[in-house]
């Protein structure tokens, strides 16, 4: 049982149309929340819903903190690469610091580099606004691993943090909501007042597997149920929980549809993909991106819910054509394609003998792939250029790369960066 105490008479509404871009002020209200559970203490509650300073790829800070940052040092140590909710921005936690960069123009929005410690193990931005969301990682953590330090940029500095008795595994923002994951534990706050709402037990989460839609008015939590394989969906818009059985084996990956109406879902197998309504737990489609057992980094929609994207230890990044979209995801899947598309269906030339050949055989393939370092660990999303997939690797990789909607094949690759260079390469 969480409670809250207020040192202010006041409290941001995000929700309010005022508080929606408003700027964030020096004079934020503090509060103190204690919970029997996990003992976290959050200092000040931020604005989530101000944008200040990003829009039109403007640096975060207008002006330093305090203290400068320190000169440039040897090429830093990744712990952590994560895209923002609307793929626009991707943030970079190492044993330096953290960082954000913009996708489109590729270029370096503002880095945070610390004296004592420095390790960063997440950073979860909110959108394209001041306010992120860190946790200390890797040999000399910056911050414990057991905080999570709500970080406004605008201010420099942290201004409120929540503690808890176990590591942080991940954490998720929406404007409305903080959602911190623990090994086999979630929790849910109210963003404007740092109030616990709500509490689920997973089984042994050590990836901190969690999702959240992005859509105002329309909160879907998605994460690891208690058994293995199972998935626990959360719509808090009608309270109701369904429970999926995606796969047989442990969940290795998923992701959500903005709106929260698609799951997508792989297991540790990592041979087949599986999207789902998550309202009536309906399997819509099934994809295979190989045979050989693989280790699922990441999985993404495009905006529109027509392409998945999935990246492996094996090297290659598969783009699958799907035959729902967000807006219909109740239609049959078969039906739902569109017959203009020449590869719609990767398997459609064997459908007249789909009985009697093995499953594999008969499985929907990628449309398009593009090859990477075998062994290497990469996270993808689609850029907001048509057809094109934004690709982020733990070695300090981007590339933008194209791909063909018809024909298919290997993609393009558009451009390449190494964000880990001395910040004169950009």
């Amino acid at each position: 049982m969480a409670t809250l105490s207020a040192l202010a008479t006041t409290w941001p509404d995000p929700n309010s149309a005022a508080a929606f871009l408003s700027d964030p002020t020096d004079d934020n209200p503090t509060s103190v929340v204690d919970s029997s559970d996990d003992n976290h203490d959050p200092q000040s509650p931020p604005n989530p819903n101000s944008d200040h300073n990003l829009h039109n790829n403007i640096p975060l800070s207008s002006s330093p903190p305090e203290s400068a940052p320190p000169a440039p040092r040897s090429p830093p140590s990744l712990f952590h690469v994560c895209f923002n909710q609307d793929q626009a921005c991707f943030a970079v936690g190492t044993d330096h610091g953290f960082r954000i960069y913009n996708c489109d123009p590729f270029r370096e929005l503002f880095r945070r580099d610390f004296d004592n410690g420095g390790g960063i193990g997440v950073v979860e931005m909110l959108f394209r606004c001041n306010i992120l969301a860190i946790v200390g990682g890797g040999p000399d953590p910056q911050y414990p691993t057991n905080k999570v330090m709500i970080w406004d940029d605008h201010q420099g500095r942290c201004i409120g943090e929540l503690s808890f008795r176990s590591v942080i595994r991940s954490v998720r923002l929406r404007r409305d909501r903080i959602v911190v994951v623990l090994e086999q534990k979630i929790f849910v706050y109210n963003f404007a007042g740092l109030k616990l709402l709500h509490q689920i037990e997973t089984i042994a989460n050590p990836k901190g597997l969690c999702a959240v839609s992005q859509v105002a008015g329309s909160l879907v939590l998605v994460c690891p149920g208690l058994q293995k394989g199972q998935v626990r969906v959360e719509h808090y818009g009608s309270k109701r929980t369904k429970f999926i059985m995606a796969h047989d084996s442990r969940l290795a990956c998923f992701a959500l549809t903005p709106d929260g109406q698609l799951l997508a879902t792989a297991s540790n197998k990592g041979t087949l993909v599986r999207i789902f309504n998550t309202l009536d737990g309906t399997l819509l489609q099934e994809v295979r991106r190989g045979a050989d057992r693989a280790e699922i980094y990441s999985l993404a929609f495009s905006s529109t819910a027509q392409w998945l994207a999935v990246s492996s230890d094996k090297g290659t990044v598969h783009v699958f054509n799907l035959k729902v979209n967000s807006g219909s995801s109740n239609e049959n899947p078969r039906s739902a394609s569109d017959p203009n598309l020449a590869v719609s269906s990767s398997n459609s030339s064997l459908s007249f003998i789909r009985g009697v050949l093995p499953k594999y055989f008969s499985s929907e393939w990628s449309v398009a792939q593009f090859r990477l370092l075998e062994g290497s660990q990469y996270i993808v999303a689609f850029g907001h250029q048509k057809n094109t997939v934004v690709i982020l690797g733990m070695d300090g990789s981007f590339y933008r790369c194209e791909f063909d909607p018809v024909n298919g094949g290997e993609m393009t690759q558009l451009e390449y960066h190494n964000f880990l260079k001395p910040e004169e390469a950009f």
